[in-house]
């Protein structure tokens, strides 16, 4: 008869528990993570116009800019593998995200080596500096950046 009780509330608690992070994500809820959260991910595009359509295996086997917690991974028209440039701040900009990247800095020893120079930008006002502008749900834009004059689109 004792087990009852414990039962009972258990019961009640599961219901909460399993509408937590729905209501961790509700609109005008505090964001949850770093202010570039909704960019994490793959992207295509940038270069050249993104495919309409393009299948999910054949986006991720070619990215054109990978975003993380950390870093910026970006592809170039001359470079078979992605540089990398490391976060050092992300913060919230109208209509998007601003980003300051770290100074040069000796290669990591992560899997993605950059082979070009330390400093390699997107083409915008400088190498340590990106504007990203969401003009969508699953597109962004690289506006000012020379290397970047199209829209990127989500790989999904």
């Amino acid at each position: 008869m004792r087990l009852l009780p414990l039962l009972l509330a258990i019961l009640t608690t599961l219901p909460q528990l399993a509408s937590a992070p729905a209501r961790a994500q509700a609109p005008g809820a505090a964001p949850a993570g770093p202010p570039h959260a909704y960019l994490f991910g793959t992207w295509t595009g940038g270069i050249f116009p993104a495919p309409a359509n393009i299948p999910l295996q054949a986006c991720l086997s070619q990215p054109v800019v990978i975003f993380t917690r950390d870093l910026v991974m970006r592809a170039t028209i001359t470079e078979q593998v992605l540089v990398q440039r490391e976060i050092e701040t992300a913060r919230i900009a109208p209509g998007g995200i601003e980003f300051r990247f770290a100074g040069s800095a000796p290669p990591s020893r992560n899997f993605i080596v950059p082979t070009g120079p330390q400093n390699t930008g997107f083409g915008c006002e400088g190498p340590d500096v990106l504007h990203v502008l969401r003009r969508g749900e699953n597109e962004i834009a690289f506006p000012g950046c020379a290397d970047f004059p199209n829209p990127l689109v989500r790989c999904r």
